[in-house]
């Protein structure tokens, strides 16, 4: 089992910026796809960002150029830097770690954008 814990959601103001960071415990064996999704009320759970166990990123249309995935892979966990934020963005964001056989998902954070 793993378990997945994100942190760093919050009320911003539009423009404003953000960190998302998600911490991994338990049985954690190679390098996972590490993603971000994002669901808006009334709205399906979509792609925000991931980043392949080789390190290639792939970003959701809406957020290129604005968003940022990192990761760490010795300390288990994965970042979402999310600058330029926008009202659209205003959803509960979930990280996501898949093996081929697995995958976890956390329990979210909500970030709001508003002024």
């Amino acid at each position: 089992q793993v378990q997945l814990v994100e942190s760093g959601g919050g009320l911003v103001q539009p423009g404003g910026s953000l960190r998302l960071s998600c911490a991994a415990s338990g049985s954690i064996f190679g390098i996972p796809v590490m993603g971000w999704y994002r669901q808006a009320p009334g709205k399906q759970r979509e792609l925000v960002a991931d980043i392949t166990s080789g390190g290639r990123k792939n970003y959701a249309d809406s957020v290129k150029g604005r968003f940022a995935i990192s990761r760490d892979t010795v300390k288990n966990m994965v970042y979402l830097q999310m600058n330029s934020l926008k009202p659209e963005d205003t959803a509960v964001y979930y990280c996501k770690f898949a093996w081929s056989s697995r995958v976890y998902w956390g329990p979210g954070t909500q970030v709001t954008v508003s002024s």
